[in-house]
């Protein structure tokens, strides 16, 4: 069979929804099917999902795909898995149900929790995370989850339960029941990579392993429930497909052998190999990430330090990145909260018509900031406002402050690390906002490089996963497949640039530590 012919099936399990898409040789999406799932909110700041529905959307994308494309299940080569990170999810591997909804990145239940580590080990975990301690991550939640649901800690110790972030429930589910795996004795593939592991606050990003200690102070954690950390592109293959999903795919077994989170595997899909290649995702939140190589550094401009992929066991290659959790979920709430519009594409022409905010700012610190603030009691904010303000002002200000986020992390990369940012490659759904894009150039003074493909997390896990099994001999032969599509040039003059962002940057100290100031609001 020609590599022409050989086909990569990614699953794209996001925040609002899961996306299976079809990926061939040259870099190209040849169909995909995406379904969105439910989102939970059982109390303010909470936010959980249900794994068994996201699995079941998994199989409904996977055989949605299969019918568009008409794609014979026999050439399709390998399966590579991306995911929303940190969202944690324990099961009892015995029947595969969990023990209590997933619960989400977003989600900030724990964050007395994380006020406590803060002020007691904040060194030792930034120095064998690389991340900054937030109820963002995963070791705060595996802690609540073993002191809130009856019964489980006892459960964890004795070795009935698991746990794993998403990409780990969907690789286990679709290895299930085949002994070909890597570990066969908990009934399917138990395995993360080690960019997934990097995020949940318990991973040792040099060693490359769980840590003993972070384990103990993160609420005795038992190292028995964690899976097995490996290459995000593995040429021993995490397993192969087992009888539930292949069925589904006409009795053949593809082997499972890629993946990421959906950050890294988008700098991946970005063809950013280089050292100070910097990409921003457009999704629910944004997500920027530049690429340090193969030697961690500690940030001192409060970014995190990231495992970005790895193509070797025992070795990885690193990424600063500033997590910003709210930006095109701010758009959902204009669509679905406020109903300022009925359709997210209705924001552009909105913002549009009007030819500046009227001096109001939009902070969308709904959950707290992320990167470079890390402050879990900022909310949310518009201010600004006056008798003259119409919803058009306050659609563009939303668009705004997602650029000025945007400008607040790579200002910090910048300090970092530097390096001169030459460009911005862009993508995610909100990237096809041209004026958007546009004002990110002008706010930043960078030029902002748009690629001809926007889903560039589903093609970072296929050649993640085509390099595992030889579609794709190297990184060169995969950087030849990225294609331009549009470049947006500063046009702002630096006076009025700064004057703007000074105003920003004003608009979020009204935001930060606002929770504090009404606990009893969130639930504090």
């Amino acid at each position: 069979m020609t590599q022409e012919k050989r086909f990569i099936l990614v699953i794209d399990q996001g925040t609002t929804g899961t996306r299976a898409a079809l990926t061939s040789h040259n870099g190209s999406i040849i169909g995909y099917a995406y379904h969105e799932h439910s989102q939970v909110y059982p109390k303010p700041a909470w936010v959980e999902h249900n794994p068994m529905e996201i699995w079941e959307k998994t199989r409904l994308v996977i055989k949605e795909v299969l019918e568009f494309t008409k794609v014979d299940p026999r050439e399709i080569a390998a399966i590579g898995v991306t995911n929303q990170r940190e969202t944690t999810v324990i099961w009892d591997p015995r029947n595969g149900q969990p023990v209590y909804n997933a619960i989400v990145w977003q989600d900030r239940r724990t964050s007395s929790m994380v006020d406590y580590l803060k002020q007691n080990y904040l060194g030792v975990i930034q120095e064998r995370t690389g991340l900054v301690p937030d109820a963002y991550f995963s070791g705060s939640k595996i802690w609540w989850l073993l002191d809130n649901v009856p019964g489980l800690r006892d459960r964890a110790r004795k070795g009935e339960v698991v746990f794993g972030t998403i990409d780990t429930w969907l690789i286990w589910n679709l290895t299930r029941s085949n002994k070909d795996v890597l570990t066969p004795e908990r009934g399917g593939a138990h395995v993360t990579d080690y960019s997934n592991a990097s995020r949940t606050m318990i991973f040792n990003i040099h060693k490359l392993d769980w840590d003993d200690e972070l384990l103990e102070i993160e609420g005795k954690i038992p190292r028995d429930i964690l899976p097995l950390p490996r290459p995000s592109s593995d040429s021993r293959i995490y397993g192969y497909t087992g009888p539930e999903v292949s069925q589904l795919l006409g009795g053949v077994n593809i082997p499972v052998c890629g993946d990421a989170g959906d950050q890294q595997a988008a700098l991946f899909g970005q063809v950013g190999f280089e050292v100070g290649e910097v990409k921003s995702t457009y999704g629910t939140g944004n997500f920027i990430l530049m690429n340090i190589g193969d030697t961690p550094v500690r940030s001192r401009a409060n970014l995190l330090t990231t495992v970005y992929y790895s193509i070797e066991e025992g070795k990885a290659e690193y990424a600063l990145e500033g997590s910003i959790f709210i930006t095109g979920a701010a758009v959902q709430w204009l669509r679905d909260g406020l109903k300022i519009i009925e359709v997210s594409d209705e924001i552009e022409p909105l913002a549009v018509s009007a030819p500046d905010t009227g001096g109001v700012y939009f902070v969308p610190a709904f959950t707290g900031l992320g990167a470079p603030y890390w402050d879990q009691h900022a909310r949310g904010l518009i201010i600004g406002i006056t008798r003259g303000t119409e919803r058009k002002h306050i659609a563009r200000a939303v668009l705004e402050a997602i650029a000025y986020l945007n400008r607040d992390v790579l200002e910090a990369m910048v300090s970092d690390t530097g390096i001169k940012i030459p460009r911005i490659k862009v993508d995610g759904g909100a990237a096809r906002n041209n004026f958007l894009m546009q004002f990110q150039a002008d706010i930043t003074g960078i030029e902002v490089w748009r690629p001809v493909i926007f889903e560039t997390t589903s093609l970072g896990a296929a050649y993640l996963a085509g390099l595992a099994i030889g579609l794709w001999k190297n990184l060169d032969e995969i950087a030849k497949n990225w294609k331009l599509d549009r470049v947006f040039k500063p046009r702002m003059d630096i006076e009025t640039r700064e004057r703007l962002y000074r105003g920003w940057r004003a608009a979020v100290q009204r935001a930060l530590g606002w929770a504090k100031e009404v606990p009893w609001a969130y639930g504090l």
